[in-house]
């Protein structure tokens, strides 16, 4: 089971950014996935989370309306669009696939990616 996160990079405040997360050895039919991130200091912290069986996605309040979470069933690829970014949106980003079809808490991660960076800034 493995997943791969890979888009990070640096962008101007109210940019836009596209992060992939490319799964291999299990299904996005069978599981949900997530994306976290973790800023400089801080505790790491959910951002999306998207249920396998249809697809449901549950979006932290900081970032709903600004970011899109989609998925690619024929790749196993998930996706996160990122818009209207900020300076507060600054981490690495994760993404991490959850023990069960349902998204749940924080602690039903069980298997994650090395991260990518999104750094915005002017």
């Amino acid at each position: 089971v493995q997943v791969v996160e890979s888009g990070g990079s640096w962008v101007q405040p109210g940019g836009s950014l596209r992060l992939s997360c490319a799964a291999s050895g299990f299904s996005l039919d069978e599981y949900a996935i997530g994306w976290l991130r973790q800023a400089p200091g801080k505790r790491r912290e959910g951002v999306v989370c998207m249920q396998a069986s249809d697809g449901s996605t549950y979006y932290a309040s900081y970032v709903k309306g600004r970011f899109t979470m989609s998925r690619d069933k024929a790749k196993n690829t998930v996706y996160l669009e990122m818009n209207r970014l900020q300076p507060d949106d600054t981490a690495v980003y994760f993404c991490a696939k959850q023990k069960n079809q349902q998204c749940a808490g924080y602690s039903q991660y069980d298997h994650w990616g090395q991260g990518t960076q999104v750094t915005v800034s002017s």
